[in-house]
């Protein structure tokens, strides 16, 4: 367990959107230091071209631009970090207000409704970015995927259905949408030995550490169990810490090595 850090608890005050008239926020970047296909504009770059790539998606109703800065404090040399925005688009979850968010989402508990046929076309506009970025000269599998709360869910759902092979992913504070479509067994694609760090606050009281568990079960049933690595945090609620943010540190920089 890592003691709780310094981050924005923002996202908190938005518990229970149905019983008030503000907003849930579900994925502030933190403070200190962290569907349309995004364009060159919308993207929040860090780093240089070259040894390996982050692709990081905010939560709901952020943008990619405090997780830049987040990750310019902890970066390697070799290592560029992408942070792209969400389009804006009705929540059903906030009273169908309009706000920054890859797919909708209707409800927080774990047998809410999914928006299916979103959360597919989220995932393919962020293999469209990969694509892309290989284009530019990055192979797939020196990409990192990863992401905050509802970032991480659409994260962990592109990595188990794409066939570009990644270098890895991380997974702050998230679940994984449509579990149920998954099969019982190992998958079978490019990414069935893919390291994946999920991280949670054991305080969380928007995405409950209850949710990170279930996608820790899950995962381990599609992919090998020695390739994931679930790390708690004591007292960190919706948020991140520092402890979390070096935990990240050192998976990035063993996944993504510097080449010659």
């Amino acid at each position: 367990m890592a003691a709780r850090g310094r981050a924005r608890p923002g996202p908190a005050r938005a518990q229970a959107a149905a019983a008030h008239p503000q907003p849930a926020t579900l994925g502030r970047a933190p403070r200190f230091t962290a569907a349309g296909t995004p364009s060159p504009s919308q993207l929040s770059r860090r780093g240089c071209v070259g040894g390996g790539q982050v692709i990081f998606l905010h939560g709901l109703g952020d943008t990619g631009h405090g997780w830049a800065e987040a990750f310019a404090g902890i970066r390697s040399p070799h290592v560029k970090y992408i942070c792209p925005h969400a389009p804006v688009m009705p929540v059903s979850l906030n009273m169908n207000m309009a706000m920054p968010s890859w797919f909708d989402i209707i409800g927080l508990s774990p047998d809410a409704q999914e928006d299916e046929a979103g959360i597919k076309q989220a995932a393919e506009h962020v293999k469209v970015l990969i694509d892309q970025e290989v284009k530019n000269g990055i192979p797939s599998n020196r990409i990192i995927l990863g992401g905050f709360s509802q970032g991480g869910a659409l994260s962990l759902y592109t990595a188990l259905t794409t066939h570009q092979k990644l270098a890895g992913v991380i997974a702050l504070s998230c679940w994984l949408p449509l579990r149920t479509s998954f099969s019982q067994g190992a998958i079978s694609g490019v990414n069935k030995d893919i390291p994946i760090l999920q991280c949670h606050g054991d305080c969380d009281p928007l995405v409950p550490l209850m949710f990170g568990s279930l996608t820790f079960e899950k995962l381990k049933s599609l992919i090998n169990p020695v390739d994931i690595t679930f790390k708690t945090y004591s007292g960190m609620m919706h948020s991140s810490c520092i402890e979390e943010m070096m935990d990240v540190k050192k998976f990035v920089d063993k996944h993504l090595p510097p080449v010659d």
